[in-house]
């Protein structure tokens, strides 16, 4: 349950009070209106801070009543009272499903990839000359705009000259972090996103605090990479927004 809680913290700035607050990324977004996660210890429920406090309330006693769940593939028992409840307020647009790893510190996997880190100085040079030059089309087409979308701590596996995989602090605080994970088209199916992944789990930036590795349950070439590096199954979460 500790492990579920650290999760959450760095998935979301919490208030004082316990709610969402926002997104936790660079630019931080509203965030769900509920996010539901659990593990074989437990489930937790965290409510967006416009949510009524009388729905809070039956929604945490819902939760409550609730065995634990931990497998994504099938959905918890009372996800369709919580959607209700959540819909007496507002109308519930999406509901998505994800999985969440851990993500052990200090992985290894073979590859002759060259990877560049953010932790050295060849990775900071590296960096600062990209920007300067400006960022390349297939970076642009991404959405990577420039140097600030490289979200410390980051690791970027090269083809030659060419970025080919990046992975980055997608979701990072002072109880946890969580990875985010681009192969870009052209180079997919190598074996590159577990590469960038296994080094970005041993920046020392990241040695003092428990590491995750979370995909939605649509996003299959995402599970690979975590079955390829053998990461351990943790838990399931639901966002409601």
């Amino acid at each position: 349950m500790d492990l579920l809680k650290a999760n959450v913290g760095s998935t979301f700035g919490i208030s004082a009070d316990g709610r969402i607050a926002f997104e936790n990324e660079p630019t931080p977004l509203p965030g769900p209106r509920l996010f539901l996660s659990g593990c074989r210890a437990g489930n937790q429920v965290v409510l967006r801070h416009d949510v009524g406090a009388s729905t809070a309330r039956a929604v945490e006693d819902l939760v409550a009543t609730e065995p634990p769940w931990f497998d994504a593939a099938s959905d918890p028992a009372c996800l369709g009272e919580l959607i209700a409840l959540m819909a007496r307020e507002t109308p519930v647009e999406s509901v998505s499903r994800s999985m969440i790893y851990r993500l052990p510190p200090g992985l290894t996997f073979a590859s002759e990839t060259r990877i560049l880190r953010s932790d050295t100085a060849e990775g900071r040079d590296w960096l600062a000359t990209l920007a300067q030059a400006g960022m390349p089309p297939h970076l642009l087409k991404a959405g990577f705009l420039g140097a600030g979308d490289f979200w410390t701590p980051w690791c970027v596996a090269l083809e030659g000259e060419t970025i080919a995989a990046m992975g980055f602090a997608a979701r990072i605080a002072s109880c946890a972090a969580d990875i985010g994970v681009y192969t870009f088209p052209g180079f997919r199916g190598r074996g590159l996103a577990a590469a960038v992944t296994a080094a970005w789990s041993s920046l020392p930036e990241l040695a003092d605090r428990p590491l995750f590795y979370t995909t939605l349950t649509t996003n299959l070439s995402s599970q690979r990479v975590a079955a390829r590096l053998g990461l351990p199954a943790f838990g399931a979460g639901v966002r409601v927004s």
